[in-house]
Parts: structure tokens; sequence; C-alpha cells
């Protein structure tokens, strides 16, 4: 790339906010001539109804030019909203560029329990969390995909396509910025579960006579009141309306039941309605997004024609809302009729809704990865191998901080060597290099690039026991909860993909002898079942553990240093064992007296 994303976000942000501030003015000049011409048309009918001064058909032109100046007023308006979430797209990307991210995006927490293998541990959800920095989905389907490719790893095949397509998703910021202004503000609220459950719900009105019938009820009665406005038979026009009434009254719960449950879906659909158009107006060359195309042109009419057919249904059945056509509505059966027309539509396409929202999902998760991709040039993509295990970074930083923050470290694991134990004093690096590690493969294997000059992995399988917690509500001691996750560690390897085992002070809830026999007996276990990874500890006992596993492992540690009473530290990875210890120093420098 030889634009920078600053400089590009920048100066776009800088044209927006003088589109934003120019239909603001516009509209601030339209609802002035609104206001005149209001004023003209009550003057010229002062003049009419006083004097007679003129024709009372020249009032049209000030009803016309009102009328023409609300549409407009109303495009305005539409315009400076649009406009101001793309200032928003811009002011978020420059955030993320510069850091500045925490708090501005989406925190949920959801997405993964306390049970999963490493979500919390890796802050992969959350305030300040990998998903908080991705995502940019509008959708409900969107979130959830992004989120499942973040706890689960993809196949070698499966990263590589995603690779491809996020390469050539990362440059189109013009496609980004108009996903993101789609619809209002604030994103989709139903969830994929509900769509599916109304798009697949039995058809509450599925009689083909039924609808006729209210058509033909509702032709001939309107047909009766204009026979009747020239000929006044008033009674076979009471008679209609009673058949219609009967009509009404057989179904009215069925059609109560349709018309009380459609805002949610046309508002879900309303955004994935925009978004398929725009989604469906791109021509692409990658695979996977090749793929998706064709999965939404299957039928003759595009989904994105499909749903705005159902939108104008909704909006037609809606103006029976309105109060001068509530009294033509009743006798047309109007409700009635649009009901019966929305359960076609369902009962035809509400099967295939729940395959458009996953194939827009998985869309957005993969634009969220590409604006990862083109806000972070610098990043490369990994390169995923097969039949080897293998885990290779070079300088290797957090994706979570600031780049300038971070001292990069690099790591080769595989072939012999397989376990890093990693030693070292109390706020040296060590906790911070194993959540390094264990969520740069994480995005690696969600198809993302990651914060490293170079990356070479495999597919793997993560445990980690950087967060384990004690829980009061189920009577669980920290000790005994690492120990399950240790156990369940210890369960992935039996399945088919390598292990990466993030384990940090490993049993430190326990006393030295039995931790000393159980952290040799869970580690060595591991590495002879095949698995890799990195081991911390600040209990230098341990460390003879890499010793009698020479040559599948190696120490390593974090070095610290006292200067004019402050602790300092370097951060970087050196060969062998740790020295020193700085408990007591850091206990002194806060004032305890030891």
């Amino acid at each position: 790339m030889t634009i920078n994303p600053s400089d590009e976000y920048s100066n776009r942000l800088r044209d927006r906010q003088h589109r934003r501030d120019q239909c603001w003015s516009r509209i601030q000049l339209v609802g002035a001539f609104r206001l005149v011409v209001a004023f003209g048309f009550v003057a010229m009918l002062g003049l009419v109804l006083s004097r007679n001064s003129f024709s009372p058909w020249l009032l049209l032109v000030p009803v016309g030019l009102f009328a023409v100046l609300a549409l407009y007023h109303d495009r305005l308006y539409r315009a400076k909203d649009r406009a101001q979430r793309a200032v928003t797209f811009y002011e978020r990307g420059l955030e993320r560029i510069e850091n500045r991210w925490r708090g501005t995006g989406n925190q949920e927490t959801s997405f993964a329990d306390e049970t999963h293998l490493y979500a919390t541990d890796l802050d992969i959800f959350g305030p300040g969390s990998l998903f908080e920095l991705l995502c940019t989905a509008r959708t409900r389907s969107g979130e959830e995909t992004l989120a499942r490719w973040l706890l689960e790893p993809a196949s070698r095949t499966e990263v590589r396509q995603r690779q491809e397509a996020v390469r050539e998703l990362r440059d189109r910021i013009d496609l980004r910025e108009d996903l993101s202004v789609l619809g209002p503000e604030v994103r989709s609220t139903v969830h994929p579960e509900f769509m599916s459950k109304w798009a697949n719900a039995p058809a509450r009105l599925r009689s083909k006579i039924a609808r006729t019938v209210a058509a033909i009820l509702a032709a001939v009665t309107a047909g009766v009141v204009v026979y009747g406005f020239f000929r006044e038979n008033q009674p076979l026009l009471y008679g209609m309306l009673a058949v219609e009434a009967l009509f009404w009254f057989a179904h009215r719960w069925r059609v109560r039941a349709v018309v009380d449950e459609i805002d949610e879906p046309a508002r879900e659909l309303t955004v994935l309605g925009l978004a398929l158009r725009r989604m469906e107006r791109e021509s692409f060359t990658s695979e996977r997004l090749r793929q998706l195309q064709t999965s939404l042109a299957r039928q003759a009419k595009r989904p994105s024609q499909q749903i705005a057919y159902f939108l104008k249904l909704v909006e037609y059945l809606n103006q029976r809302h309105n109060l001068f056509f509530r009294i033509v509505s009743l006798p047309l059966l109007w409700a009635t009729q649009f009901a019966f027309a929305i359960e076609v539509w369902r009962a035809r396409w509400g099967p295939s809704i729940e395959g458009w929202l996953a194939a827009f999902g998985e869309f957005e998760a993969l634009c969220a990865l590409s604006g990862y991709a083109y806000e972070h040039p610098e990043d490369p993509f990994p390169e995923v191998v097969d039949d080897v295990t293998v885990l290779e970074c070079e300088e290797l930083r957090h994706p979570l901080l600031s780049r300038s923050a971070c001292v990069p470290n690099s790591i080769r694991l595989g072939g012999e060597l397989q376990l890093f134990l990693v030693s070292g004093s109390n706020m040296s690096g060590k906790s911070t290099l194993l959540r390094t590690v264990g969520i740069n493969v994480v995005l690696a294997l969600a198809g993302g690039p990651v914060r490293a000059s170079r990356m070479k992995l495999c597919v793997l399988t993560i445990g980690a026991t950087l967060r384990v917690q004690d829980s009061l509500q189920a009577g669980i001691s920290r000790f005994y909860a690492e120990i399950n996750r240790l156990h369940d560690t210890m369960k992935l390897t039996e399945g088919p993909l390598p292990v990466l085992f993030l384990l940090d002070e490993i049993l430190h809830g326990t006393n030295s002898h039995d931790r000393a026999i159980g952290a040799e007996a869970v580690i060595r276990g591991l590495v002879d079942r095949g698995a890799i990874g990195l081991v911390t500890t600040h209990d230098l006992v341990l460390a003879r553990v890499a010793d009698s596993l020479n040559p599948r492992a190696v120490n390593v540690h974090f070095q610290d240093h006292l200067e004019d009473g402050q602790m300092t530290f370097d951060y970087r990875l050196h060969p062998g064992v740790v020295q020193k210890s700085n408990a007591l120093e850091l206990m002194r420098a806060v004032g305890l007296k030891v």
C-alpha cells in the first residue's frame, strides 16, 4: 500500500464533515423558505376570503411549492444523517489507528462463557477486547460470525480463503463506508434465531381460496360503493359490508397475529436488504467472495429485490394507520389482504432468510477483518501449513496495545522444541507474552493479519490458564477451577488438532511441594502428547522441568533492574533461568517495611 491509512481517513473525514455542514446550511435555508411560503399562503387566503382579489385556484401555487420544499427538506435531512454516519465511521477508524478505540466499539460479552478455554484469558470479548477492535458489523448475524471465527480455529483451506477475501476487500474503503451508513446508526437488534423462527413458522393464512374471496369482496364492495353513489342502492351496499364483516370476523385472530409481529422482521430486513443490494453491486475475484455472491443469486430475482417487495407490502399494510385512509381501508379489507400477501411471501422466501443472513454475516466478518488489515498495513498475513506442528513468530507484538508501546519478541516452537518455560520477576512481562502469542494465533486462524514481522503456524487449538477465577456461586476455588481447566486442556490433545497451551503461574494456589510435582506431571503430559506451548513461573524450582525435558523444552526469562529506587524492565526474552526476584523491592517501593 502506498496510501497512508491515517491520511486517507483524515481527508475523507474532512470531506464528509463538509458535506454534513453543507446539508445543514441548506436545511436552514429551505426551512426559512418554507416559512415564507406558509406566510404567503395565509396572506393569499386572507385576500381571497376578504376581497376576492384573485382566483382561489392560485392558492395551489404556494401549496405545491410548499410540498416540493418539504420533499427536498426531507432529502436534505437524510443526506445530513448519512454524512454524519460517515463522519462517525472515519472518526472511529482514526481512533483505532491512533489506539484511542477503547470504549468506542462493540463490547459484547455474551458470545463466550467462563468455561471457554481461552476467550476470557486472551481478552477476546468485552471492553478493550479483540472483538471491540475488530467488529464493525451492523447485523447480529455478522457479529455472531466474527465471534465464532475468534472462538474456533478454521481449517487451513478455510483460513487461506478468508485471507484471500480479506486482501481483496482491504482497499475497498467505499464499500465499508457504504455498509456503515446504511439504515439508522443503531445496529440491528433482532437475533437470527428470532428471524429463523419467524421465517420458518407454519403459515397462518394459507388458503388460496380465502385470499381470492378477500380480493373479490373488496373489489365488489368498491364497485357497489361507486354504483350506490350514482344509483343510491344502499341495501346492496349494506349487504356487502355485512358479508365482509363476517369474513373479517372469521380471520381476525390470524390476521392480527401476522400484523402484530411484522415490525421486528421488517426492521431487520430493512438493514439486510440495503446491505445485500450494496454487496450485489460489487465484482469479486476471490473464491470465497464469489461463493457468497453465488449463494445469493440462485433465484431469478436477487434477495435484495425480494426483500424490497416484502418491505413494500409492509409499507402498504401500515397505510391503514393513516387517519384519512382508515375509513376507506376497512371496506377494502386492506389489512386482511396484505396480511395474506405477506404470508404468501413468507411461505415462499422465509426459508431463504436464514441463508441470506448467514451469507451477509460472513461478508460482514470479512469486511471487519479487511478494515483491520487496511488500518494496520504493516501487519502481514501468516503462513498456515499442514502436516507439521509449528509456531514461529518473529517480532511478535500484542494487537491491543500501541505498536510504539510494545517490545517485540520472537519464539519458535516445533520439531524437537515444544516448550518455552518462561521465568522472571513480577511485572516483567511473562503473562503479557502468553497473551501476545495466544491472541495473535486467534487472529491468524480467524483469517486476519497478525502483529508480527513474520508468522508461520499450523492450525492449533488453544488451552490457557491466564485468568482462571474462583466462583462463589458454584462453590469452586481458584485452584479447583485451574485444575479443571488443565484437565480440559489435556483433553484437547485427544482431538484431531495440535494443542497450544499457555499456562500462567501453573498451580500457584497450592503448596510448593505439591505444586512442583503436579506442574511437572501436567507439563510432561502435554509435551508427551505432542502439544506445544509456554509456561510461566517465578518459582525457580519449576525451571528444572525444562532441564528434565531437554531438548523438547528450553528455559527463557525476562530481566529487571533497580535504578534510583525504581524498577525498570526491558520486556525482552533472554535465554536461561532468571537469577533474581524483585518481590521485596516492589514491596518496599509501595511503602511496606520488609
